[in-house]
């Protein structure tokens, strides 16, 4: 019974990791994009926890005159305790980031934003942006060949 349940929990831990990647991945806006991160990482601690947890073991409290049970590993549990800091840290900076880029350029979606601050560079820098190479240089209807048509 219990192996089901930790199975469970082990599945709910690698789909949270795999709708944070994939958030991440998928969204265009910058917000969204730091909630999946914040949903990432909650699948990456509770994968961490499950890691070092044992289901017939108890905490690691000792006290006197006890004979020592199997315990549960605390290492795991304190360096998820360690990424929770590091990650209210990250996700602070990246919201002051988001805000940032929305007081700057006026969107939260990230192509919007890029276009924006590469013009804005160009600008700055007075050079001209790229052209396509696709996109021929003539006027259209494009000018007939010189020299005429060769067969």
């Amino acid at each position: 019974m219990t192996t089901q349940i930790g199975l469970v929990f082990f599945i709910a831990a690698i789909g949270l990791c795999v709708i944070g990647i994939g958030g991440i991945v998928l969204s265009r806006n910058l917000f969204r994009m730091v909630l999946a991160l914040a949903i990432a990482e909650a699948g990456a601690n509770l994968l961490l926890v499950l890691a070092g947890y044992r289901w017939d073991a108890v905490a690691p409290i000792l006290s006197a005159g006890q004979m020592p049970a199997p315990m549960v590993d605390p290492v795991p549990q304190a360096m998820v305790l360690t990424a929770i800091v590091i990650g209210v840290g990250v996700q602070a900076l990246a919201l002051t980031l988001v805000v940032r880029v929305k007081q700057r350029y006026g969107t939260l979606d990230m192509q919007l934003a890029r276009e924006r601050m590469n013009a804005e560079i160009d600008a700055t820098a007075d050079v001209t942006p790229p052209r396509s190479q696709e996109r021929p240089r003539g006027e259209r209807p494009l000018p007939a060949p010189a020299g005429g048509a060769h067969d």
